[in-house]
């Protein structure tokens, strides 16, 4: 049993083909192909956390066809465009926000990125979607969508591998004492 992490699948969604510069001709090649990729790396019994945006645009009475084709024990964290019909799917579980350990890695998992979060100065990952991979990430925060880690669930060990490459990340919580600025500080 592994856990695998995915975002921003936008399955039916045929305008995020041009808006993101996605390799495919149309809607049904890109929802195969990307149905294609998470089968061929999920296995029945893996867990999958999806952080949102699992459709836009397809038809709601198919979604639960689609959702059956896809391997794995599935987790939402909710998205923007994960509207009722999305939510009505047989997760596993929904949440906004989760706090998790995968792989011995604590993770704050969102649809939207954070600046700051729940023991980040302890080696804490916060892994997003949302911006199709255009809010740059840091060495502990990175966006994970389909349109920045590919087409298919990754494990964290490459989300990892990704963090390295990316700058270090300034520390959020250190002191900025306006007071000590002479007299002219802001006090609220």
């Amino acid at each position: 049993m592994a856990t695998y992490l995915i975002s921003d699948t936008h399955f039916g969604h045929s305008g995020i083909i041009d808006l993101c510069k996605r390799p495919f001709a149309d809607v049904r090649e890109m929802d195969e192909a990307m149905i294609a990729a998470w089968n061929s790396v999920v296995k029945s019994n893996d867990t999958v956390i999806h952080l949102g945006d699992f459709a836009h645009h397809y038809p709601d009475h198919d979604l639960p066809r689609l959702f059956a084709m896809l391997n794995g024990r599935k987790h939402l964290i909710k998205g923007n465009h994960d509207n009722k019909a999305t939510q009505a799917l047989p997760w596993e579980s929904q949440r906004d926000i989760a706090y998790a350990s995968i792989d011995s890695q604590n993770v704050v998992l969102c649809h939207y990125a954070m600046r700051t979060w729940p023991k980040i100065r302890k080696g804490a990952l916060m892994l997003y979607g949302h911006s199709h991979g255009r809010l740059p990430g840091n060495t502990q925060s990175a966006d994970i969508g389909v349109d920045v880690m590919g087409f298919a669930p990754v494990r964290l060990a490459q989300i990892k591998d990704y963090l390295a490459t990316l700058p270090l990340m300034a520390d959020p919580e250190a002191r900025n004492d306006i007071e000590d600025l002479g007299g002219g500080g802001l006090k609220l």
